[in-house]
């Protein structure tokens, strides 16, 4: 088997914090794609539009190696391409997102509600991940881990890409221990503290997670903080990293997340209403650093705001 060459360094650069498509010419075995034009028409036309892909071609939006590429210009197998994809309107996320650490390897950032962590469907230049890169000037930084964009609190980041492995393993491994805050409505029939574990599955293209019978693949420690009224702070520590887990865990012991807008019914689309967040907090990561050996320790400089 051939093997594929490394791709060259793209002689784009980002824009707004966003990387710049990359693009290999595949391989062409009954000669389909004549010109570089017939190709990207063939990928691109469909999503876009075959007007929007000519003007793109016209605008030399499309860079080799050598510079903007023409869409007369022969295919040729294994050639590489980059380009900047149009992005998407945003309504900007009107918090801002803090630092809690930064040294030459790592970045814990305290991202607010409403941020997706990295580029994503409709949110792209609205993201941890781009904020971070423009404000700090790191254009390198990568998230070694997702938080959901409805929950605030801490989010490692790592500065260069030859460390990211590394603190990714940490997150795989179970290495990293997370606890996190939530607002909810206080039972006193729900005996706490409770162990919560289930099978989780979450269906691509649904919304809410879902717990099913079976073998428990979540777990997650549930205990009361404190109460005031009718309203309960809880410390949540999951024991595993299901997609929604503390979301469902706690709307499973009827406790739902206060402002949850999926669980336990998912809201109508619309706009994004900023004055009622989910109430839930990425307060504290806790790991040995893989790099120096070193206990590390962040704490969420953020609050909830449903208890003041």
């Amino acid at each position: 088997m051939r093997r594929r060459s490394k791709a060259p360094s793209s002689p784009l650069p980002q824009r707004d914090g966003i990387d710049p498509a990359r693009v290999r010419l595949p391989d062409d075995p009954e000669g389909v794609w004549g010109t570089v034009r017939e190709h990207l028409l063939d990928r691109y036309a469909g999503a876009i539009g075959a007007g929007r892909v000519e003007e793109m071609l016209l605008g030399g939006r499309f860079v080799g190696t050598d510079g903007p590429v023409g869409g007369d210009e022969p295919y040729v197998v294994g050639r590489y391409l980059w380009f900047h994809r149009d992005f998407p309107a945003e309504t900007p996320v009107p918090f801002p997102i803090g630092v809690v650490h930064r040294d030459e390897r790592i970045v814990v950032a305290d991202k607010p509600h409403f941020l997706a962590t990295m580029p994503r469907g409709r949110h792209v230049t609205e993201t941890a991940l781009a904020r971070l890169r423009r404000e700090l000037g790191l254009p390198h930084l990568q998230p070694a881990h997702r938080l959901d964009r409805l929950t605030a609190g801490l989010v490692l980041c790592v500065v260069r890409p030859e460390d990211r492995g590394a603190y990714q393993t940490l997150f795989r491994d179970r290495l990293i221990a997370k606890e996190y805050e939530a607002v909810a409505p206080y039972d006193p029939a729900v005996g706490l503290p409770v162990t919560v574990r289930s099978r989780i599955e979450k269906e691509r293209g649904v919304m809410a997670a879902r717990e099913v019978p079976g073998e428990p693949n979540s777990e997650s420690r549930i205990a009361l903080l404190e109460r005031r009224g009718g309203l309960g702070r809880y410390r949540l520590v999951p024991e595993t990293g299901r997609t929604h887990q503390l979301r469902v865990h706690m709307n499973a012991l009827g406790l739902p997340i206060l402002h949850d807008p999926i669980y336990p019914v998912v809201r109508e689309d619309g706009p994004e209403d900023f004055s009622r967040p989910l109430q839930l907090l990425a307060r504290t990561l806790e790991f040995t650093d893989p790099v120096t050996g070193r206990g590390m320790r962040f704490e969420s400089r953020l609050a909830l705001s449903a208890l003041g």
